[in-house]
């Protein structure tokens, strides 16, 4: 169906469709992921993922971490900063990580994003709002186990798929860097956790994170261990990559045994009961 602007043209002429399968991340702004669903709710047309509303809240990293944290579940301290200056007001202490607080697919994320000292905060802060001319969210820095959790269905009917550790090889940057996303198959191992405790926890946090931001059809949750080793909440994506071979959810879901049209149909099984298009 084209675009943002073309599904929106295509509509407002009167075109209606079973289902829209949205992949969409819109353009310009903190709330571009939020655009297709917004225009498939003004036509009447049903779609698959989650609504304008939690689209809008999970890009901003923080916005998401502040509901996640008010219904009880564990996240790092964190702080956000709007301009270079204020990266001195920080009230959290080192080791830090840093990232743009609106933008997915690690962007942002390098090696630099640890940081160690205050001044390699605020020049870390001032690089980043320059380069993606947004906030950048600064929390305190999770030394543990990296986790991704996919979940897929609505309401209790919401299940977890798989819990998947990302193992970072030697020589790899210690965080999801875009270069590690890049470079995965030479500088990451990927492995499905189950049974262990930790998994068990990342379940459960993962799951409660997705009721409490209203995701709907699927999602993948991504957590990161602190020093004691208790799973932490990272950010949430309603929109997850989907390519079959280098997408994390698709890779999960072929490690828990799940073919890649196999995933894709539970996703739209989810969305057409919940549009009661399939009783």
């Amino acid at each position: 169906v084209g675009r943002g602007v073309e599904l929106a043209r295509r509509l407002a002429a009167g075109e209606r469709w079973d289902l829209v399968f949205n992949f969409a991340e819109g353009v310009r702004g903190r709330s571009r992921e939020a655009q297709v669903p917004a225009v498939c709710e003004m036509f009447d047309q049903p779609y698959t993922f989650s609504d304008p509303l939690t689209c809008a809240v999970t890009l901003d990293k923080s916005l998401a971490k502040r509901v996640v944290r008010d219904h009880g579940l564990p996240t790092a301290p964190f702080a956000l900063v709007d301009r270079p200056e204020a990266a001195a007001e920080v009230d959290l202490p080192p080791p830090l990580f840093v990232k743009p607080v609106a933008e997915g697919s690690s962007k942002g994320v390098t090696r630099r994003s640890q940081i160690e000292t205050r001044e390699d905060l605020a020049a870390a802060c001032a690089d980043l709002i320059g380069a993606f001319h947004q906030p950048v969210l600064v929390e305190s820095f999770l030394p543990g186990r990296e986790m991704t959790v996919a979940i897929v269905g609505n309401g209790p009917d919401a299940r977890v798929l798989g819990v998947m550790e990302v193992c970072f090889r030697p020589g790899a940057d210690t965080a999801y860097t875009a270069l590690n996303k890049k470079e995965y198959e030479t500088r990451i191992d990927y492995s499905l956790l189950d049974g262990e405790p930790v998994a068990q926890k990342a379940r459960k946090l993962a799951l409660a994170a997705y009721q409490a931001l209203g995701c709907h059809d699927l999602a993948r949750v991504d957590i990161r261990c602190d020093a004691a080793g208790e799973p932490q909440f990272l950010e949430i994506n309603p929109l997850p990559g989907l390519h079959p071979t280098y997408s994390d959810l698709p890779i999960l879901a072929g490690r828990a045994g799940i073919p890649y049209a196999d995933l894709l149909g539970q996703i739209v099984e989810a969305a057409a009961r919940r549009w009661g298009l399939w009783n």
